[in-house]
Order: C-alpha cells, then structure tokens, then sequence
C-alpha cells in the first residue's frame, strides 16, 4: 500500500533551532534538519530569535501536531513527525479558548503580558503554559522527564519492535531554551510546573487512534476509516484485521515479553504501562498494524516470582476490552460491506491463528470448546508459562 496524506485541521507551527537529544539508534546525519521546537504563532512574541521555518501541520489531541506527509520510512512504514508539546487550544477548567489574551491575564509579568497582548488572538492560537499538569508535565506542553522515558524506551527498541511490541518512537526530545521557560512559567492557574521543558518529536505511522484523542478514530468513523485507508476489497480488509490483531496481542502481552531475572534484586522485571491504553494512546498505520504511541507511560517493575503469571494475567486483562472493542468496529465494517463471514467466534478464532502464526511468545494451543492462548516469556521460563481463555465456543465451533 503506497504512502497517504494525512487529515485533519491545520495548524500552522514555527520551528526555532534547539538544543536536542538525539535517539542513539538514530544518527542520521540528516536529523540535524529538526534540531528544532515548534511553537504557535502566539507563542513567538516570547523568543527574541525569529523563526527560521514556518510549517503547517495537522491538529493532532490536545496538545500535539502532525505533518500530512511521511518524513522517513521504519520497517517497511511511511512514518509522519509528530511533535507533542506544541500548546493547547483550551482551557484545562472550562471549555474557554485558551488564546494569548488569555494567557496575557494569566501571566503574573507584566512583560510577558505585553508581548502576548501586542498582536490579536487567533482560533489557531496553542498555548504552552507553566501549570503543573498530570505527573510531570506542563499543561499543553511536556516535561522532560516524561520525554526523556519515552526515548528510553525507543532506545530499547529495534527500529519500530521491542520484542515484538509495536512502538512509535521518539526521533529527538527538543529542549525549550531557560529563557522561555522562565516567561512560560508565570502563565499559570494554581501551581507551577518546576521540571525542564521539552517536546518529544516522534515518528508515527498515521494520526488515526482507536477510540479517543483523536478527530478521526476507529470507534468514531470505521466507515470513513475504511475508505482513507483503501480498504477496498474483503482481502485488503481481513488483512488489516489481521495485521491490527498481531500487533495488539503483544499490547497484552508486554510484560511477559520483556521478561528478565534481576540478580541484583533477587527479582523479575519487565515493562508495564502506567496511565496509559489502547484505546487513546495507540494510533493505525494503514496496513492495520497498531503502534503505541505515548511511551511516557511505559515503566520498569519488578516482581517475586510468585506474582509474575498475575501479573502477566493482570496486563491481559488490562487492554483485552479495548481490543475487542476494535476488533469488533473492523470487523463490522468489513462485513458490512462484503458480506457475513459466519460465526463471530469462529472468525474470529481463524484471524487469530493467522495473526499468531510467526509470534514467539504468544500461540494458539488445543483445549476442547474454548479458544486459548499460551502466553511465554522472555525468561523461557516454563513455570511462569500461562494460559488465557480468549473465547468460548459451541460443539465444533472453535
């Protein structure tokens, strides 16, 4: 499937040279060419440097932007530049625009309100604000320790894989100059943010997400879905199907997969999401794979090994629905257009044998009525070898 332009609202974003940390697995020199932070015309008047590139990119979530065209190709997918951290539109309290008179009122110096009063608010206006927001970060932007956990994460990955977990990764994490953060501080509601600040520059695959965070997702608009993506013919369709189960199964799976004995601690760890999910914080390329986009809320823990299969049943359980959830959109629409493919259980067993056929850590195993799946590790370690009940079936069904 050839490359697509991306949809969605303009938003036209000015790029500043920055000081950046590069992706270890990145050193391309031609990545020099977004050594850069992207910040709205609003925010401009708060630098003293002048622009050095105007860009337009699509709105993309509350605070993040996306370039219509692939910038680079990652395992075989046309990657877009996604840039997080670019401003909101919208007040945190209310459903008041966030534009720069109201920032200027918010701002507790009197020069930063007199550079964001000097010119006229605009509908476009993203404002990147010094309110401490979430665990760290600042509310429209991000902070840099939140940053720099995704691009540690994208380190660990080969390319686009991290032990056959599918991932965005994050190219650069721009730094904001001292200067601007200083002045972006002081617009604030209740508490400071006190961390650096940063944008986290990733490649991603498209901007379409499952369900939420998105104008644009499958939940909201399987139909046009089908469509951008030019699922035309019922073999185009069942392999997105596929190819979106194969890569959300490691979803579910992560921890087991990463899997490793801490001598050190006399304990097993493996990577766990904290506060993140399918269903906002994955996005679709157009062959159906599912990349995890927002890898700020992908950690370490560590476990006794007499917790480790709960904790490997506990990740199933925790993103199972949101699959499910997707599956049934794609699968709807699919049938929709060209026609029923028999039992729902059944259909579904198939495009899971298929999708499983090369995963090593995930396969399909023989047990009477029921469509199960055995779940390995990346220890190899039998013991900790569990089984999950995906569906139940009638005689002969499954």
């Amino acid at each position: 499937m050839g490359t697509i332009r991306l949809e969605g609202l303009p938003l036209t974003l000015l790029g500043f040279p920055a000081e950046t940390i590069t992706n270890r697995r990145f050193p391309d020199p031609a990545l020099c060419r977004w050594d850069r932070i992207f910040l709205s015309p609003a925010m401009a008047p708060l630098l003293e440097d002048s622009p050095v590139e105007t860009l337009e990119f699509l709105e993309d979530d509350n605070r993040s932007a996306i370039l219509p065209d692939p910038v680079a190709t990652l395992d075989g997918h046309p990657m877009y530049l996604s840039v997080k951290g670019v401003g909101s539109p919208v007040d945190p309290y209310s459903w008041r625009a966030l534009d720069r008179a109201y920032a200027a009122e918010l701002s507790d110096l009197p020069e930063v309100r007199g550079r964001l009063q000097a010119s006229p608010p605009l509908a476009s206006d993203r404002i990147f604000t010094g309110e401490a927001w979430l665990r760290g970060s600042p509310y429209g932007g991000q902070g840099l320790e939140h940053a720099t956990t995704a691009l540690r994460v994208s380190e660990e990955a080969l390319g686009t894989t991290l032990a056959g977990f599918r991932i965005a990764p994050v190219m650069k994490v721009s730094l904001l100059p001292q200067a601007l953060e200083d002045q972006l501080r002081s617009i604030y509601w209740y508490r400071k943010f006190p961390g650096r600040m940063a944008q986290e520059l990733r490649l991603v695959p498209s901007n379409v997400r499952v369900y939420f965070h998105g104008k644009n997702t499958v939940g909201s608009n399987v139909r046009h879905l089908f469509g951008q993506f030019g699922l035309e013919t019922n073999e185009r369709a069942l392999r997105f199907e596929t190819n979106f189960v194969r890569s959300a199964v490691p979803m579910l799976t992560l921890f087991a997969r990463t899997l490793s004995f801490d001598a050190s601690r006399g304990r097993y760890r493996g990577l766990d999401f904290y506060d993140v999910w399918l269903d906002k914080d994955a996005v679709l390329a157009p062959d159906g794979t599912a990349f995890f986009v927002d890898l700020e809320g992908i950690e370490e823990v560590f476990v006794e090994a007499g917790e480790v299969r709960e904790k490997i049943e506990d990740q199933v359980y925790r993103t199972l629905y949101e699959m499910m959830f997707a599956y049934e959109q794609i699968e709807g629409e699919r049938t929709r257009r060209f026609g029923p493919g028999g039992s729902r259980r059944r259909h579904f067993a198939e495009i899971l044998r298929r999708a499983l056929v090369d995963d090593r850590f995930v396969r399909v195993v023989e047990d009477g009525h029921h469509l199960t799946v055995s779940i390995r590790n990346g220890c190899d370690e039998e013991s900790f070898y569990t089984r999950f009940r995906l569906a139940d079936g009638a005689d002969g069904e499954l």
